[in-house]
């Protein structure tokens, strides 16, 4: 009872701290704030009702100011991985990385099951004009894991890859990028944290980790490490599109991830979960 007696009364004084006297007309005036609304009330409580003027009006919303640097620590994307396979399988080089090798369908996917993970440890965005055009980069890990639709074997040293002697529920090969982003948003409503724009750029990526992985029927797995001649450097065109809640991602390599023989240029689409 006693906290509700001090709540009244609290109430009772805060709408009367609120009373104040117009300096033009010498009469009460009594403000009344209840939520997005403002209640005056005009002339002495001696006065009848009709004698006394109401005004209603809404209070004006106070935008916040966006800050010129903002920071989003721990975005992840979610998609597939694929590549454009330009490679002529006639070639010598060719032949002697992949034996037998006659077309594309030797290497191809398997489009399902072929993922695109990365994990950004930060993304910053800073403000070039107005909060609607930014500048955006970051730095994170890119995981690549291109699964094959054949049953394929990768040797090393030299690089070779062979049809599997023994059929496979799996087989993987896993390439890993430490990526720094660089692009150039425009962000179409600066005012909200879930807005709608578009970025695009490019990002360069080094390979620190491959691995090939296969998994047998019978549940045998073989892991073999290296770097199969994979480019050391990955340059890519980048680019986001923000819809509100939804926001998709997108890249598409310069050239290709091969140091020799094949030749594949890898992609990759998917969501992205983040704050901004």
């Amino acid at each position: 009872m006693k906290q509700i007696l001090f709540a009244i009364f609290a109430t009772g004084l805060s709408l009367s701290a609120l009373a104040q006297t117009d300096s033009t007309t010498n009469e009460k005036v009594d403000t009344i704030k209840i939520g997005g609304m403002i209640i005056i009330k005009k002339g002495d409580r001696s006065d009848s009702a009709s004698n006394r003027e109401v005004e209603v009006r809404m209070a004006k919303r106070q935008h916040r100011k966006p800050s010129n640097i903002t920071t989003n620590w721990g975005i992840v994307d979610l998609g597939f991985a694929n590549y454009s396979d330009k490679t002529n399988y006639a070639s010598a080089a060719v032949q002697q990385m992949v034996p037998g090798a006659t077309d594309k369908d030797a290497l191809e996917l398997r489009t399902g099951k072929s993922v695109n993970v990365n994990v950004w440890f930060f993304m910053q965005r800073l403000n070039v004009i107005e909060h609607v055009v930014n500048l955006k980069y970051g730095l994170g890990l890119e995981l690549n894991n291109y699964t094959y639709d054949r049953d394929l074997m990768f040797q090393k040293n030299p690089t070779r890859i062979t049809a599997a002697t023994e059929d496979l529920k799996k087989g993987k090969l896993a390439a890993d990028y430490v990526t720094v982003p660089m692009l150039l948003n425009v962000n179409f409503t600066p005012k909200r944290d879930k807005g709608f724009g578009i970025s695009g750029g490019v990002s360069a990526g080094y390979l620190y980790s491959a691995r090939y992985k296969t998994k047998t029927g019978n549940g045998d797995k073989m892991k073999v490490h290296d770097n199969f001649d994979l480019e050391k450097f990955k340059l890519s065109y980048i680019g986001e599109l923000n819809l509100g809640v939804v926001t998709l991602y997108g890249s598409y390599a310069f050239k290709n991830m091969w140091e020799k023989g094949l030749d594949q240029q890898p992609y990759n689409f998917g969501i992205r979960f983040s704050h901004w």
